[in-house]
């Protein structure tokens, strides 16, 4: 009898498979593949499994533990809800980058060592970024490419962390990173990219809001709350994540704040949110990281959820400024309605998700006598119900009539959302499930007074100074800057010199290139202009391959020596 199959197993296998596919079969294996996957993960047994030696360095494929299990479960149940709200898409690869992406994510949760999760982290990247890509045009290009470049970055840091890693310890094994140096903080660094830590965060509002309507789901649930794994697992009690992630809390709802797109204001709010959880995992004590687990958790339904409202009232009405929108309540009544069901859930309001684990991170804090800590967390709340519940709410769906009239989403959007609104209500009303599925013991109890009075005042007090200054935060139809124009633009002209310096060195040597590259070194030859001017298509996706290849065959090579 097989005791052990990776759950990733089904869901690679899926995403081969669906091509092959066509009609209601296709359609039928896109929810039963995620359904398998949730089987599997159902079925896993603690321990560690799929042990294998590979030059000579003990590999783990399969690490079952109370962590482990925390955001696998999560990962498979997301997995299917957003399978359904997807049925309607007919894009054999957005649908197979998905489950791709899902497999990949669930790899990193479960790998047992640094080098199997570098593997994994990797693939998250490949297959996510297709699902920006999809959205077929420029926009979502270029911000995929800019996506494609952070990310392999963040690649090549943890595979030099890594090698460092081995060759000081000798060991591959991912549990808390304790040696100091570089590897400590190449890793850390690589984590850091990945979970959205400014200044490290602007790929995430960048490319999130150009995905696909169905991807952006997928891109909301897993990158970031992978890293968040990460992190517990490795750097529990690093003090400067406190510091980062209480700042990360505040960061995103100023943005979110100030931005008009609505998922653009979703993006900024994941920021915001893993901001809790990074937080709690520089505190390092027991109750902060259940807190830290239990708001991954919470925080991928809950997102997903609005993410699927933002999405249905883009499919509708093909717009997504709040300035262009307006008085959808009467024409998407449901969607309205599992919208609130989020955006009441994230705000922490008494009776939802979002209640019961993010007090469990502020009075994470408070216990351990983290007052500044403590009091930035308090605040965040307020710019989070200004921005979601309250500031795209109304403008989206309640405000002036925008003359829009779009039909309710389709129905398996429908569903989708309301098994998302149901779980964000079912936790939030009984939250004794998801706490026993923490990696320890919870000794916690949301539902006392004097919580349920300080979240009640904060989030009405903040309702009552929206209605006051209602006219000061309507949209405005303009970009926030931010750290990304660092790259938009001086990015643009340092691979614009770049290429016209390689250009000018190819007019001496292009004779003997052609010769030795035969049409290869041709085709290079067009993709340039008479005078040596970038082509339309960057081909900066290949640099950054061709350099982590290169970087990562000389870190290798320094392993074997």
């Amino acid at each position: 009898m097989i005791e052990f199959i990776h759950p990733s197993l089904a869901l690679f296998a899926g995403a081969l498979l669906l091509p092959l596919l066509r009609g209601q079969l296709q359609k039928i294996a896109l929810v039963g593949i995620p359904l398998l996957g949730l089987a599997l993960i159902a079925l896993l047994q603690p321990g560690q499994h799929g042990q294998f030696e590979f030059m000579g360095m003990n590999l783990v494929l399969g690490r079952v533990d109370a962590l482990s299990m925390v955001f696998a479960w999560v990962f498979g149940i997301i997995l299917v809800i957003a399978a359904i709200y997807a049925l309607h898409v007919r894009d054999w690869i957005q649908h197979s980058a998905a489950l791709g992406y899902a497999g990949s994510a669930l790899g990193a949760v479960l790998a047992g060592d640094l080098l199997t999760l570098y593997v994994f982290w990797e693939l998250m990247v490949i297959t996510s970024v297709w699902l920006i890509w999809r959205n077929d045009s420029g926009v979502s290009f270029r911000a995929g490419m800019r996506y494609l470049i952070i990310h392999a970055i963040g690649g090549v840091l943890l595979l030099a962390g890594v090698v460092i890693y081995y060759q000081t310890t000798g060991s591959l094994a991912f549990d808390a990173i304790e040696v100091g140096g570089a590897a400590f903080w190449f890793i850390l660094l690589a984590f850091m990219i990945n979970a959205a830590v400014p200044p490290l965060h602007a790929w995430l509002a960048d490319a999130y809001p150009e995905a696909t309507i169905t991807g952006a789901i997928f891109l909301s649930a897993l990158t970031t709350k992978t890293a968040v794994y990460t992190l517990m697992r490795g750097y529990p009690g690093t003090e400067l994540l406190m510091w980062m992630g209480a700042i990360m809390t505040l960061y995103g709802v100023i943005y979110a704040v100030l931005a008009n797109d609505i998922r653009r204001i979703l993006a900024y709010h994941i920021i915001s949110q893993v901001g809790y959880m990074v937080c709690a995992v520089g505190m390092g004590t027991v109750m902060a990281m259940n807190g830290a687990a239990s708001h991954a958790f919470t925080h991928i339904l809950y997102k997903a959820l609005l993410f699927m409202g933002a999405g249905a009232v883009i499919y509708m009405t093909g717009k997504s400024r709040l300035t262009d929108l307006g008085g959808l309540y009467r024409h998407m009544p449901w969607t309205f309605l599992f919208f609130m069901v989020g955006a009441v859930s994230i705000a922490g309001f008494p009776l939802f998700s979002g209640f019961v684990s993010k007090t469990m991170i502020t009075e994470a804090a408070a216990m351990d006598y983290r007052s500044i800590i403590f009091l930035m967390l308090l605040m965040a709340p307020a710019g989070t119900f200004l921005s979601i519940g309250l500031k795209l709410a109304w403008f989206t769906f309640l405000d002036r009539d925008s003359g829009l009239r779009p039909k309710e989403a389709p129905a398996n959007m429908l569903l989708a959302m309301g098994l998302a609104a149901f779980l964000c209500f079912a936790i939030g009303v009984y939250p004794q499930p998801l706490y026993a599925l923490m990696p320890n013991p919870v000794d916690y109890n949301a539902y006392n007074i004097g919580l349920i009075l300080k979240e009640l005042q904060l989030l009405l007090f903040t309702g009552l100074a929206f209605f006051l200054a209602l006219k000061f935060v309507r949209g405005k139809n303009v970009m926030a800057l931010d750290v990304d124009w660092l790259y938009r633009g001086g990015g643009k002209w340092l691979v614009v010199a770049l290429r016209n310096s390689i250009t000018a060195v190819n007019r001496q040597t292009r004779v003997h290139v052609n010769a030795a590259l035969g049409r290869y070194g041709r085709s290079v030859d067009r993709r340039h202009g008479r005078d040596g001017k970038l082509a339309r298509s960057w081909p900066t996706g290949s640099m950054a391959m061709w350099t982590a290849i290169l970087l990562a065959s000389l870190l290798v090579f320094g392993i074997r020596n």
